[in-house]
């Protein structure tokens, strides 16, 4: 695990294997099964084999991927917030869970511009996206007051439902 930045109350950090009872939680709760999708994480085996070959494959890959928030104040992590790069977009996406108690503090809010000054100068990065579903109030106010643009709607290929496209350019 290295503490890639910090923010007054929170921690991103990167994942490790002995994050496994974490990812079984956030994974397998309401809002993220309604909004992102059921990936099947039923044990702490099926939790371990989800961070080994998606989470930590990404940051040998690309760089970067999602990264565990940590509430500081505690040292518990209380959600992910990272980047997210789809053959489908030309940069990638902003992306963000919360487990339940952490929600309505303002801790995605923060962990996302955070995210965002990571991105523009760490990264280098000049423009990010976003995705959500249009029933997905709280993400969509989210991206919006974090200075997200609404693009338009995209259909991800082999996916029925639209996705509101949401994009904000960050300079150099």
């Amino acid at each position: 695990m290295k503490v890639l930045f910090e923010t007054p109350r929170l921690q991103l950090r990167t994942f490790a294997a002995s994050d496994d009872t974490f990812v079984l939680e956030l994974l397998n709760t309401p809002s993220w099964l309604q909004y992102i999708g059921d990936r099947q994480i039923r044990t702490l085996a099926d939790a371990q084999r989800y961070i080994m070959n998606n989470l930590l494959r990404l940051y040998a890959e690309q760089g970067y991927g999602a990264w565990v928030v940590v509430l500081k104040e505690t040292g518990n992590p209380i959600g992910i917030c990272g980047l997210f790069k789809r053959r489908y977009l030309e940069q990638p996406d902003l992306g963000f869970a919360f487990l339940p108690q952490a929600e309505g503090k303002g801790y995605a809010y923060e962990a996302a511009t955070a995210t965002m000054a990571y991105t523009k100068q760490q990264l280098e990065l000049p423009r990010l996206f976003a995705i959500t579903q249009p029933d997905n109030h709280r993400s969509v106010r989210l991206l919006e007051r974090s200075g997200f643009t609404l693009q338009g709607t995209i259909q991800p290929p082999g996916e029925t439902a639209e996705l509101m496209l949401f994009n904000i350019e960050l300079g150099q």
